[in-house]
């Protein structure tokens, strides 16, 4: 790695690299690859092609060769940035599909470049949602830490990891990516209710994962862990469909995402929320940097990080963390109500009404009002509007078909 080739000449080299693999140039890339180059896959992807690959013959033969055997996909770069160490940092994603199956693949991506003085690249360390990559050559597996149900149009996402309080590792970061795909692509689904099975809704990241893969350095298998993670995360905040989340427990660090993700938030009694993050000495994930600010203002946001101050139920109530406190043996029971309730109204507008009050954070007052005033057309042409303004002259309620 160096310093001396520039930012400029790094990006260049990267884009020239994504350009030669869509091409499938042998030639290209071998000019482009430095003779003592190692890759680093991420580990578990299907085929065998994670792992280490010394050379440009074994990265070429055994993973981007193979890729190209299975799938019909491009590395589509999004995003180029210099780190201090004069290494290259691209994201970006994944996008095709399977060629036996036809399944499509959407999988997000960072690769990590260094470079050696002549610019040439010695070193590609790739991190990437491994289950998309499974889901399109075999459909959705089973997920084995999240129990998933779809009954009565609520989709119900319980973390099942009871005997560790449902702490994340890498399974539970895939499967939260999983089950958001699935619930974004079933119209039948019209709420969603996040909830924990055992002691806790999720204690945060599971620190025995973190000391027993040693496969690679610490600060990359967080970064692996946190791409899918909050891949899910965004494509929760961006559903059509409104999301409970039970919470009950310690429910700390990352896990407090799933507290975020939620419109709707029911908490047992005794529930406390703590971020965790400064007693372990990194930065945090989640999303908690930008909700938590937001949802409680900055000045309390910055105690909960920087001095790992816990919140208690009666504070996130006072400060709008959580909608209710509710005693622990009606937690789930109450929670699936409000779900169902919710799955049972207009999920046109719901969905509306999520979308601007998520813009809303961007937006100046005019640019809101104008967006008012088109999405309002939009729910006004809705079955569901027709429907209540028939019901209302009625005096009786209506049946929302979420339509």
């Amino acid at each position: 790695m160096s310093l001396e080739v520039s930012h400029d000449a790094r990006v260049v080299t990267a884009q020239n690299l994504y350009t030669a693999l869509g091409a499938g140039d042998r030639d290209a890339l071998n000019a482009l690859l430095h003779p003592d180059f190692v890759g680093h896959a991420a580990e578990g992807l299907p085929l065998g092609m994670g792992g280490e690959h010394v050379g440009a013959e074994a990265m070429q033969t055994n993973l981007w060769w193979r890729i190209g055997e299975h799938f019909r996909v491009r590395a589509q770069p999004s995003n180029f940035e210099g780190l201090d160490d004069g290494r290259l940092m691209v994201t970006g994603n994944y996008v095709g599909k399977a060629r036996r199956t036809g399944n499509p693949l959407n999988a997000a991506f960072v690769h990590i470049l260094a470079f050696a003085p002549d610019g040439r690249i010695t070193a590609l360390r790739q991190l990437t949602d491994t289950a998309a990559w499974h889901a399109a050559l075999d459909g959705p597996g089973r997920l084995q830490a999240i129990d998933y149900s779809v009954t009565g149009g609520v989709a119900t996402v319980c973390l099942n990891r009871p005997e560790v309080h449902n702490a994340i590792n890498m399974t539970v970061a895939q499967e939260t990516l999983e089950v958001a795909r699935r619930i974004a692509e079933d119209d039948a689904v019209r709420a969603v209710l996040i909830c924990g099975n055992g002691p806790a809704l999720t204690v945060g990241g599971d620190i025995d994962f973190f000391q027993t893969d040693i496969s690679e350095g610490f600060g990359d298998l967080i970064q692996s862990m946190t791409v899918p993670f909050h891949q899910g995360f965004d494509l929760l905040s961006r559903l059509d469909v409104p999301i409970v989340t039970a919470a009950h427990g310690a429910v700390a660090g990352g896990g407090l995402g799933y507290v975020y993700a939620a419109d709707l938030v029911l908490a047992a009694e005794g529930t406390r929320f703590i971020t965790a993050f400064a007693g372990l000495g990194v930065s945090g994930d989640g999303g908690g940097t930008w909700h938590l600010p937001r949802l409680i203002g900055p000045r309390r946001a910055a105690q909960a990080y920087l001095r790992n101050t816990p919140i208690s139920d009666t504070e996130a109530l006072e400060w709008g963390l959580i909608n209710e406190i509710v005693p622990a043996d009606e937690l789930r029971d109450r929670a699936m109500a409000l779900a169902t309730e919710l799955a049972n109204g207009p999920t046109k507008a719901y969905g509306a009404m999520r979308k601007l009050l998520r813009e809303s954070w961007s937006n100046d007052l005019q640019s809101q009002f104008a967006a008012e005033t088109r999405v309002i057309k939009y729910t006004a042409d809705s079955a569901d509007a027709a429907e209540a303004i028939t019901a209302f002259p009625q005096k009786r309620k209506p049946k929302f078909t979420g339509r």
